[in-house]
């Protein structure tokens, strides 16, 4: 199983950041525009679609407001057989850090999922500080 980590130092108070991550309905809009071009909501779960077309269907596992920590899984996916995503807000220094883990299979789904996770963190940093 792969494992990625992403950071991104976000220039706002962790509690301003925390606010538009357990948003999950809306990350379209207020983490990843540009990257993500849409999220339809039901019951427990969202469908994103992303900038190239590609969609997902993600189950929220867990919002945790004590911790700021988002949890989903992305399930019906072609190219991934699991995943287990999760998003973390942390205090650091003036600011907040956001903390983003992927374990996913297979394995050498790990480069392209990196990337899309680099676009999301940079769309991160631009939005939120934006």
């Amino acid at each position: 199983m792969a494992t990625i980590t992403k950071f991104v130092e976000i220039a706002r108070a962790p509690d301003q950041v925390w606010d538009a991550v357990r948003d999950w309905g809306h990350v379209h809009q207020r983490l990843c525009p540009g990257v993500l071009t849409d999220c339809r909501v039901e019951e427990g779960a969202r469908t994103v679609t992303f900038a190239n077309g590609l969609v997902a269907r993600e189950l929220i596992v867990s919002v945790d407001d004590a911790a700021r920590r988002l949890v989903w899984s992305v399930v019906g996916s072609a190219l991934l057989t699991h995943h287990n995503g999760a998003m973390q807000v942390l205090a650091e220094g003036a600011g907040s850090r956001i903390v983003w883990t992927a374990d996913l299979l297979p394995h050498d789904a790990a480069e392209r999922v990196a990337g899309f996770m680099d676009l999301g963190c940079a769309a991160m940093k631009t939005t939120l500080e934006g």
